[in-house]
């Protein structure tokens, strides 16, 4: 996979601009680009996902597919890499770091150092945050490449189009 979509794409897409009863064709997509080996996410990510007890609870259920799991050696190793500097990053507030490695965020960034590939985030960067470790951030660090949702959609040239109008 070239693309791995962190929880809050999914989360922010259902809550704003592409809720799963007004625009359908985006979670269509999402299906679509997995079976193109484009974009997926991780087992970590569903985990967190399931749980809300909504309509994208129930997507993710019957999707879980797109979901790929992280159990594998390499990305256990990489993920050790993602704890060791996690943890090496100094001046955060107290129970950052724990927090952070709590969730599918390192897994998230173990599994794209393994597989090369981009991950999708809303997070942006913030080099003088000390409340909260980010993604970019740590994809900066340790050379992951990130972008957010619409970057994605504008590198796979995405579409949602309506049909044309039947003429009067």
């Amino acid at each position: 996979m070239k693309y791995l979509l962190d929880a809050n794409t999914f989360i922010e897409a259902k809550n704003r601009y592409y809720g799963m009863v007004i625009c359908p064709a985006y979670w269509h997509w999402i299906l679509k680009s997995n079976e193109e080996n484009e974009v997926c996410s991780i087992d970590s990510v569903k985990t967190e996902l399931v749980n809300y007890g909504d309509e994208l609870s129930d997507w993710v259920k019957d999707n879980h597919h797109i979901f790929h799991p992280e159990s594998d050696e390499e990305t256990q190793l990489a993920f050790q890499n993602v704890v060791a500097h996690v943890m090496s990053i100094t001046g955060m507030k107290n129970g950052v770091h724990e927090e952070f490695l709590r969730g599918a965020d390192p897994w998230l960034i173990a599994r794209a150092l393994v597989t090369g590939a981009t991950i999708v985030t809303h997070e942006q960067f913030n080099a003088g945050i000390k409340k909260k470790i980010l993604i970019p951030n740590v994809c900066k660090d340790l050379g992951v490449n990130y972008m957010d949702t619409f970057e994605l959609l504008h590198h796979l040239d995405a579409e949602f189009v309506l049909p044309a109008p039947l003429p009067a």
